[in-house]
């Protein structure tokens, strides 16, 4: 078996058994080294202050978040490089879990020094068509005294930390949007990750329901 397929299986399992998956991709591997190489590219104008909630909704609220955003794009060439893969992801999981996951939107996400976002549901069950999330973080020689760790939550009980993530570099954590609360704490270097969702079609008079 292709070493991306052990990969997806193993995150395939976790998401059946318990709906969270922590896994390292290999750092050899060409999505991951072509977000690397995208990552080298960009200027401080390239990203832009986060907000909250989706389209007419969208706000911006630094008591929440403060980090910055870039959203990829499959018209470049080393964004779409990851996309494909993701979308490998998407297909797998559709084929071993039956869950419908009809797109894939992500962005890179920038964490100064002392950045957060506070402790947040990715989706509200029956509010929105993101259900499964998706977090990989981009900072090579991470040391666990620098924080900017993402702590998870009891998926029952919102007020216990069930762990802390260190931001490694090629860990991929995936789990179900309406299920995990999340949050992540402030670090004391630049930290840099992608955040992405997949979403089903929840299309209403056959208009597909836009992303973000």
């Amino acid at each position: 078996m292709h070493t991306t397929d052990e990969l997806f299986d193993r995150i395939a399992q976790d998401l059946r058994v318990t709906g969270l998956s922590v896994q390292t991709i290999d750092k050899t591997e060409p999505a991951l080294q072509a977000l690397v190489q995208r990552l080298s590219l960009f200027s401080g104008s390239d990203f832009s202050a986060a907000g909250i909630g989706r389209q007419t909704e969208h706000t911006q609220n630094t008591e929440i978040r403060s980090d910055k955003i870039h959203w990829l794009d499959s018209g470049h060439a080393l964004e779409n490089t990851f996309l494909m893969y993701m979308d490998e992801l998407k297909n797998h999981l559709n084929r071993r879990l039956f869950m419908g996951l009809f797109s894939y939107e992500c962005h890179f996400a920038h964490y100064e020094p002392g950045a957060f976002y506070k402790k947040h549901l990715d989706a509200f069950q029956g509010n929105t068509n993101r259900v499964l999330s998706t977090v990989l973080y981009l900072n090579q020689n991470w040391q666990a005294d620098y924080g900017g760790e993402l702590a998870i939550f009891d998926a029952h009980d919102h007020s216990i930390l069930q762990q802390k993530i260190t931001p490694q570099f090629g860990t991929l954590v995936t789990f179900l949007s309406d299920e995990y609360p999340h949050e992540v704490l402030p670090a004391t270097r630049p930290r840099y990750s992608i955040a992405g969702w997949f979403r089903v079609n929840s299309s209403v008079n056959g208009q597909i329901d836009p992303p973000r």
